[in-house]
Parts: structure tokens; C-alpha cells; sequence
């Protein structure tokens, strides 16, 4: 797909397509190792999945977003801060061209005050959700509010190695679980 090798979360590549071609949520559970964090937001914007909006990857820790950024920037062999970057706490990687966003959930709820209906943004992976704390679950309810409200084109994906998918799913209007082995 992208030059690596191929990981685990390839082989569910149909079954992403399908969930997001029927519903605007998704909840994907994955191993940890099997590629979840770079190669789904590289697979949403290759099928076309996301239209022409950026993709934000929800990250729990800066350090993550940094060395994922820059992971999916390699391997997309493009220069990070461009096609791919990322931007926490006092400090920003990416610019106009930024298709993939890696950020914290500060970032994302500043995005938010400053602009309520996200315009430019296609989709919000929720990544390592279990991970998650009353900070993450703040932002999954605006994002879900947001997209009942106003953006019902807003894609939103929640992905987890260890997570009660069914639960989330039920939270998101009974959103179509993916999983990979």
C-alpha cells in the first residue's frame, strides 16, 4: 500500500470501506503492533474515504503524535509538516497541505472553540481510546454532538487494542465494529 510491509489492519481494509460507505462511525479493534495508529489514517485518505478534509488522528500523549507524524510522513516519503504533521502543546508540524493531523485533545477542543463546526476536517480517529480519560470521553461527546448537530459528513473512528467495543458502538448510534486479529 505505502512501501511497508503489510500489517494485520490490511486485511480488514473491505471491511473498513463497507462500515464507513454505511455509517459516519466506526470503532476498530486491533492487537497492538498491527498498525492501527499509521496505517488506518493512511487507508481513509487513499480509498477516498474522507473526501477532501483533513484527517485529525487523537493521540493521548504529544510525544506519540510527534513520532507517529513523522513515522506516516516517512513512509509516505513526503517531509513532515506537510501531506502529514502534527501539533501539540507548543508546537506545530503541519501547514495548508496537512491531509493527516496528529494532535493531543487540547488541541483539538481550541479547534473547536475557535471554530464550532470544524470546516476542513473530514474525519477524528480516536486513537488508543482505552487509554482514554474523562478528557477523551469530553471530546468523543463534542465530536458526536458536532456530528448530530450540524456535520452529519463528519466521520468519527475510535480504535483500541483492548477496548469494549460494543459499548462505544451503542454510544455512537450503533456504529459498525471492525475487527483485525
Amino acid at each position: 500500500m505505502n512501501g511497508t510491509a503489510m500489517l494485520p489492519i490490511h486485511d480488514i481494509v473491505p471491511d473498513l470501506k463497507r462500515a464507513l460507505q454505511a455509517s459516519s462511525a466506526l470503532i476498530v479493534t486491533a492487537p497492538t503492533g498491527s498498525g492501527k495508529s499509521t496505517q488506518v489514517p493512511q487507508i481513509l485518505l487513499d480509498q477516498g474515504l474522507v473526501g477532501e478534509g483533513k484527517i485529525i488522528v487523537l493521540e493521548p500523549r504529544r510525544i506519540a503524535a510527534r513520532m507517529l507524524a513523522a513515522r506516516v510522513a516517512w513512509e509516505r516519503k513526503g517531509r513532515l509538516g506537510q501531506e502529514v504533521g502534527y501539533q501539540v502543546r507548543f508546537e506545530s508540524r503541519s501547514g495548508p497541505e496537512t491531509r493527516i493531523q496528529y494532535e493531543t485533545d487540547g488541541i483539538l477542543l481550541r479547534q473547536l472553540v475557535s471554530d464550532p463546526s470544524l470546516a476542513g476536517v473530514s474525519a477524528i480517529l480516536f486513537d488508543e481510546f482505552h487509554e482514554r480519560h474523562l478528557y477523551g470521553d469530553v471530546m468523543l461527546a463534542l465530536a458526536r454532538q458536532l456530528q448530530q448537530s450540524g456535520r452529519p459528513d463528519l466521520k468519527l473512528l475510535v480504535m483500541s487494542a483492548t477496548l469494549e467495543g460494543a459499548k462505544v458502538a451503542a454510544y455512537l448510534g450503533g456504529a459498525p465494529v471492525v475487527e483485525s486479529r
